[in-house]
């Protein structure tokens, strides 16, 4: 479910591109992560359109009910390296891209997703 897969957050992280979404190497993650640089926003859920559709909401919320709902501080627009991922990239991607067209300008896609994830750093 992603309120709880939400909550897995708290890293930021640098970008490339892939199909115009800014993206981020396994590497680069790692560096990241390592250095609290990053929050990273886990979109992996059983219903992908579900998953997308909360987060919009979560996004767009006021910053009270948000804090209440996940337990975490709202990201602001400005925030750099919000880090957004799912199981094998797609809805990370729309992820991304969905947080862009709100606003968030930090947005980056980790595209190795949690399937890369598992397998070289697991």
């Amino acid at each position: 479910m992603l309120r709880v897969a939400f909550l897995r957050l708290c890293h930021t992280v640098a970008a490339g591109t892939m199909t115009g979404v800014p993206t981020v190497s396994l590497s680069e993650l790692q560096s990241l992560l390592a250095s609290g640089r990053a929050r990273l926003f886990d979109v992996r859920s059983r219903e992908e359109a579900e998953a997308v559709s909360e987060l919009e909401s979560a996004l767009t919320m006021d910053p009270a009910a948000f804090r209440a709902l996940y337990s975490a501080e709202k990201p602001k627009l400005e925030d750099k390296n919000l880090v957004f991922f799912c199981q094998l990239g797609k809805r990370g991607s729309q992820a991304t891209q969905l947080a862009q067209g709100l606003g968030y300008t930090g947005a980056r896609h980790y595209a190795g997703a949690y399937k890369e994830w598992l397998e070289k750093a697991g």
